[in-house]
């Protein structure tokens, strides 16, 4: 099938023969949303949703790894990458997936209690612009969300049962897994990430189950 990319736009690989629209002047989805949609295990009928979607990378990738869920709702703000996510969509007629452009916290209280599922590679750096464009910085830093918001959203919108999966700074473990707790969403599953050869991990990955009961399981350090 052909598509018409715009200025910028590149076809990348998504899942074998799937392809994936990205933009080299703005936000592209890098290994931290491999490994989240690589992390959880979709379950059998899973409805599934993906906060601060991006281009779309974590809620379709692990559609394709996951062809027994029933349905991804790709969740994303700024018009240009949510256009791309549709167009992505459409190009490899992914009939369980759609995308909505919202923000999360203005997500409707029609979805409240719906997903079984929520992913989120959220922006988790702190500070300002500095010398990244505003489309860019709003993918990587606390501009326009706070973890806190995310969080909030994820208990309103997920069933009771079911779980999140999200990413974070290694250094924010606390932050997150305080938050996650307090707003009835037990950490079930836990991952520290450390790049290649070193000691020290950069990254946590937390899968939780709203109403679960406490008991963790804490996997060894994946190398990323």
């Amino acid at each position: 099938m052909e598509i018409a990319l715009k200025e910028g736009e590149v076809l990348e690989e998504l899942f074998e023969d799937k392809k994936i629209i990205q933009n080299t002047s703005l936000y592209r989805f890098t290994s931290d949303s491999v490994l989240l949609s690589k992390f959880v295990k979709g379950k059998k009928g899973d409805a599934v949703a993906d906060f601060c979607a991006g281009s779309g990378i974590v809620g379709l990738h692990f559609m394709c790894l996951n062809p027994h869920i029933s349905t991804v709702t790709l969740f994303e703000m700024q018009p240009a990458l949510h256009d791309m996510s549709a167009r992505t969509i459409g190009y490899n007629n992914f009939s369980k997936a759609k995308a909505v452009c919202t923000r999360v916290q203005d997500i409707g209280r029609e979805h409240d209690g719906k997903f079984s599922l929520v992913l989120c590679n959220p922006p988790y750096e702190r500070g300002g612009f500095e010398n990244v464009s505003y489309e860019k910085a709003v993918c990587r830093k606390e501009i326009t969300i706070t973890l806190g918001e995310i969080l909030d959203c994820a208990a309103r919108v997920l069933k009771f049962g079911g779980r999140i999966g999200i990413i974070n700074r290694a250094d924010r473990a606390a932050e997150l897994i305080f938050g996650l707790k307090t707003r009835s969403l037990e950490p079930k599953r836990i991952q520290f990430v450390c790049g290649a050869g070193a000691a020290k991990p950069y990254l946590i990955m937390v899968e939780a189950c709203k109403g679960g009961r406490e008991g963790v399981d804490v996997l060894p350090v994946c190398q990323n």
